[in-house]
């Protein structure tokens, strides 16, 4: 099972690479925005949430939470023991003129099953979960504006309220703030991440004459939905490697040289 969905930039004009200078210029004001958010306003919403995890399993899925996203040192460490739990995401960000897609990281790989349970979730438990990634530590606390059912896009401090788990339990303010801090350190690395990726993809698509197109992206979105494979460049530690994204599964192509 593999579905397709789309990100940020594949919904933005064709504007060459201005596109992802303009996104990098956001991201860094998005940065500035999260270090300036009072500590102290989110350790009293984590200490009024209170959540505890019930073991329902409901965020080891994709159906209720989407993927897992992947620094690249937590990637290796899954490569490292269980090469094939890895995949790109199923959320690309743009495609180039030729069709080829371009993806900011890996993510765990899905099951087959209904809800697209995580590869490491065997009966009801993380079998990683010593090692779990950061996104599954902080879950489901979160700091970052995102859009709401609305279209309003704020500050989004929690996933998932009232679906899952349990909720107004007693947390200390020191633990509180502990996870308050651990928040705000994963979130700045997530927009590192995307940051570190646009400024490759600027480099690398005006190196090759390459630049981004939406009707390409759209094709390409159509003839998966006909049965035809992705190409897709998952980015990784500076280099892009290449996939083969089918409706059953994506498969590793051999390695690329490094785009530094």
């Amino acid at each position: 099972m593999f579905f397709f969905l789309v990100s940020y930039l594949s919904t933005m004009p064709s504007s060459g690479i201005s596109l992802f200078q303009n996104r990098i210029v956001s991201l860094q004001k998005e940065r500035a925005a999260l270090e300036a958010f009072p500590l102290d306003e989110l350790t009293e919403i984590i200490r009024e949430v209170g959540f505890t995890c019930d073991l329902c399993g409901r965020c080891c899925t994709r159906r209720f939470n989407g993927h897992v996203f992947l620094f690249p040192d937590e990637a290796e460490k899954i490569r490292a023991t269980a090469p094939s739990a890895l995949e790109p995401p199923p959320v690309y960000d743009t495609s180039d003129q030729n069709g080829v897609l371009y993806v900011s990281g890996y993510t765990i790989r899905s099951k087959n099953d209904q809800s697209g349970s995580c590869w490491f979730f065997e009966g009801g438990k993380c079998q990683i979960y010593s090692e779990r990634p950061g996104i599954c530590r902080t879950y489901p606390y979160m700091l970052h504006r995102e859009p709401d059912e609305k279209g309003v896009s704020d500050w989004r401090q929690i996933s998932g309220l009232d679906q899952h788990g349990t909720y107004h339990a007693d947390i200390t303010r020191d633990e509180a703030l502990h996870i308050a801090g651990e928040i705000k350190v994963f979130e700045d690395r997530v927009l590192l991440q995307e940051i570190s990726f646009l400024e490759t993809m600027s480099l690398y698509f005006s190196t090759r004459n390459l630049r981004p197109v939406r009707k390409k992206f759209d094709d390409q979105v159509r003839k998966f939905r006909d049965g035809s494979p992705l190409r897709v460049m998952v980015y990784h530690s500076g280099c892009f490697e290449r996939w083969s994204v089918g409706k059953t599964g994506a498969i590793r192509l051999p390695p690329c040289k490094s785009t530094e």
